[in-house]
């Protein structure tokens, strides 16, 4: 099965090349930003003739925290529309690739009820801090359905909830919620800090996922079929950005007390998917937050290290 990974040094690509090159009937070819220019149509274009894939996985796009997702506006939205469009356009003269669009539950509305289902799509306001990267994957979505209805391709979108794991992107302010307080802590723990300042109140309630997790989530809707287009992955384990720091002060020694600066947003209060569509086909999360977290932890020092 000849599989193409766009998008294949990141933390998705890396951990979903990992799991699928344990199976031998997997043939991976992987590209990155080094291989393959995905704003450039003709450039991607020639790459999906050339090679002639029995799948895609799109795990490209440009990522990053509240702060990042808040302050680079223009950037996450035009870039990620043109990977995105570019990508799928390619696509689009061989209806026999099965593709694998990765989103984000930031797609879903600001006050969607928890647990949220798929049926919440394009049901309501996004929530403001991101509303930009949401229109791109929203955008990608609907591009993917249209291929489907007019020209009979099998698009499956998996929206992940909040990710982290090896080879994530850490960053004292562009990071996600899980490496931006891993990195921190640690050099607060380094600098032997008293305190340490948590953006926001720390009451909102998020749902993690280990990367490690999504990617045997994908190798599952690959090799079944299903009828939907739009599918859910999380956890079902919620926890507040205060226990989580609490957990990770845990699990890095950090020793100093944990401070919340509230001029910074807490984003959506609460969001937790309802991931029973993946769940009734037949996967289920491994990794537990906290063995995840140690893996994390151990991960980042070996490699990134301060």
């Amino acid at each position: 099965m000849k599989t193409l990974i766009f998008g294949s040094k990141g933390m998705v690509g890396s951990s979903v090349s990992k799991i699928l090159e344990q199976d031998s009937k997997y043939e991976l070819i992987l590209s990155n930003r080094e291989k393959t220019d995905l704003f450039n149509l003709d450039e991607t274009k020639k790459l999906i003739e050339d090679i002639k894939p029995n799948v895609v996985i799109n795990a490209a796009a440009k990522v990053g925290g509240i702060y990042a997702n808040n302050t680079q506006r223009f950037s996450f939205i035009v870039d990620n529309l043109k990977i995105n469009m570019n990508i799928l356009e390619s696509c689009k003269p061989f209806s026999e690739i099965k593709i694998i669009n990765l989103g984000s539950s930031c797609i879903y509305p600001l006050n969607a009820p928890n647990p949220i289902t798929e049926e919440q799509f394009m049901n309501g306001k996004l929530e403001p801090t991101n509303s930009p990267y949401a229109m791109a994957k929203l955008s990608s979505i609907e591009i993917g359905n249209s291929m489907t209805k007019e020209f009979g391709h099998e698009i499956i979108n998996l929206m992940p909830t909040n990710l982290y794991g090896p080879h994530d992107y850490f960053s004292d302010s562009n990071s996600h919620v899980i490496p931006g307080l891993m990195q921190r802590m640690h050099k607060a723990k380094i600098k032997n800090e008293q305190e340490f300042l948590i953006w926001g109140s720390g009451n909102p309630l998020r749902e993690f996922l280990h990367v490690d997790d999504l990617a045997r989530a994908i190798k599952k809707v690959i090799e079944v079929r299903t009828n939907e287009s739009l599918i859910n992955v999380g956890s079902s384990e919620e926890i507040s950005i205060k226990k989580l720091a609490e957990s990770l002060k845990n699990v890095i020694g950090y020793k100093g007390l944990l401070g919340f600066d509230k001029s910074k947003p807490d984003g959506n209060p609460r969001k937790l998917l309802d991931s029973t569509k993946i769940l009734e086909l037949g996967w289920r999360p491994e990794i537990g937050l906290n063995q995840g977290l140690v893996d994390t932890y151990k991960w980042f020092r070996e490699n990134i290290g301060l």
